[in-house]
């Protein structure tokens, strides 16, 4: 029942206030390298590949965890952990490298150089149709039914600039690289922590312990102001679930710390989720003899994809696969703030490195060029 409407004019009266307050939008987290992401608000950065970005719904959210599944020889799983470690250190974000079998440093060495705006602007426009010239002599005289179709649209391209673009071919100063705060897990040369009540290997205990106290120690979570202006922290963890972590997922049909790996990115996560944390992990899934586990792994991770190389397989000498290097597979994406996720347009994805560049592509096979028609 409402009040009557006297005391309410003897209420403000009196005090001269109102129980109504004006409804003010909260200032949003300013930290370079971030944006607020137009689906539901939640900061992003950038993975350091802008056609990676486009499929994940515009970047990677603060507080998420990115899977990747390897490829066999993990050739390209690798090479997206060093762009997503190139954007920190050109964001100027902390970084977090934890590797059981190359050293971190030796990692580092092996960033990508970021490239000058013109030239990414070049690489934006790539795979736009452009108009065909009839008086043009190179123009294409075969398969003349094609000869006025647009070409296929497979660049995959936000219309807001958002990351950076590298150079593969050329490896990071050492100036620009030194000047990033990284701190470094190589677990070959951490010493084994008796853990009896921890359920998980010595090697992961000491993993989320040393993540638990940058986060502490540098702020991230909130607990201690930051010295100086607000910042993320990029982990990368590297190829977690392997015989080097002490995990044995990769080995056997009935592991014996099967819930090892699953453990420890529920931690993790919860430790994602209360900082300005954001990390990608790379997980050798070919490997991994039990699916179900892997089926875990994957719904632990808020954005999961998965790398198909076709080096050392018949679709490395396959005529419809040959402007490729491999597949894309999307898992999982992350559900934030809302009922559903950002479904990509297309779920035929493939990827390829250029001279210069690593990029993902919608995939489509070329036309078909026979001279012989089926009738309907």
């Amino acid at each position: 029942m409402a009040a009557p409407v006297r005391g309410m004019i003897g209420s403000t009266s009196i005090g001269n206030t109102t129980s109504f307050q004006k409804k003010t939008r909260s200032k949003l987290v300013s930290i370079p390298g971030t944006r607020p992401s137009v689906q539901n608000g939640q900061l992003l950065v950038s993975s350091g590949v802008s056609s990676l970005d486009y499929v994940i719904g515009g970047g990677l959210a603060v507080g998420t965890l990115l899977l990747v599944e390897e490829d066999h020889y993990d050739s390209y799983s690798r090479m997206l952990l060093k762009y997503f470690l190139a954007e920190g250190v050109v964001c100027g974000h902390e970084l977090f490298l934890a590797s059981a079998r190359d050293h971190p440093d030796d990692i580092m060495q092996e960033l990508p150089s970021p490239i000058v705006d013109d030239v990414a602007g070049m690489k934006i426009s790539e795979g736009q149709s452009q108009p065909s010239d009839p008086e043009n002599p190179d123009t294409m005289k075969i398969a003349w039914r094609y000869q006025n179709q647009p070409k296929v649209q497979t660049a995959l391209a936000s219309s807001v600039r958002f990351g950076h673009y590298y150079d593969v071919s050329k490896t990071m100063e050492p100036e620009l690289r030194q000047a990033a705060k990284c701190h470094s897990f190589y677990q070959l040369q951490e010493t084994p922590v008796v853990t009896a009540s921890s359920p998980l290997p010595s090697p992961y205990h000491s993993l989320l312990k040393s993540i638990q106290t940058v986060i502490r120690k540098e702020g991230f979570d909130g607990s201690t102001p930051q010295s100086k202006v607000r910042n993320v922290l990029r982990l990368g963890l590297h190829s977690l679930g392997s015989v080097l972590w002490g995990d044995d997922v990769c080995c056997k049909d009935n592991p014996a710390h099967c819930h090892a790996l699953t453990t420890f990115l529920y931690i993790l996560r919860g430790l994602l989720r209360t900082s300005l944390s954001v990390a990608m992990v790379t997980v050798p899934s070919h490997l991994t003899q039990n699916r179900a586990v892997m089926g875990r792994i994957i719904r632990l991770s808020d954005t999961a994809i998965a790398l198909e190389s076709f080096k050392g397989s018949e679709k490395e000498t396959n005529p419809l696969y040959k402007d490729y290097h491999g597949l894309l597979h999307v898992r999982q994406l992350p559900r934030l703030n809302c009922l559903s996720c950002e479904v990509p347009d297309t779920k035929d994805l493939a990827f390829k490195l250029k001279r210069k560049q690593f990029t993902i592509e919608r995939l489509h096979l070329p036309p078909d060029l026979s001279e012989t028609t089926v009738s309907p």
